[in-house]
């Protein structure tokens, strides 16, 4: 009786030690699940360059006007640095690349990312990509 009283007590305590929401991030290799709205600032204007919806390890998009768009995957690293593994709208099209796709914040309310994207030129131009629409649970 004893024995089951302290294996209760220490159940407990690992409860009340433990995070009480689990949600995806660098950690897990995932960000969490919405709609990220994407923005570049050009010429003292926000540029609206659409939404990238994910969901687990895939996204779609950019999407324009709430137009779905084939889902892919994507990877990425414990730097929170992220691999597109197929198309990204605008940002791979008509000579465009990604240079790079960098987390800014994981937090299931506030997930962020920047992707960095080369133009033909040679030129960078920056994108924030903010979650606007959590899709837990």
């Amino acid at each position: 009786m004893m024995k089951r009283l302290r294996l209760l007590a220490a159940s407990l305590a690992m409860l009340t030690v433990a995070p009480t929401g689990a949600f995806a991030g660098i950690a897990d290799g995932k960000l969490p699940d919405g709609a990220y709205h994407c923005e570049a600032y050009l010429l003292g204007l926000f540029l609206n360059l659409g939404d990238i919806t994910i969901r687990s390890n895939v996204y779609s998009g950019p999407a324009y006007g709430g137009m779905q768009r084939q889902g892919y995957n994507y990877q990425m690293n414990q730097n929170g640095e992220i691999a597109w593994l197929g198309p990204l709208g605008g940002f791979t099209a008509g000579g465009n690349s990604v240079s790079l796709t960098q987390v800014t914040a994981d937090g299931p309310k506030d997930a962020s990312f920047d992707i960095v994207m080369r133009q033909p030129d040679g030129a960078f131009t920056a994108s924030t990509c903010t979650i606007k629409a959590s899709q837990q649970g």
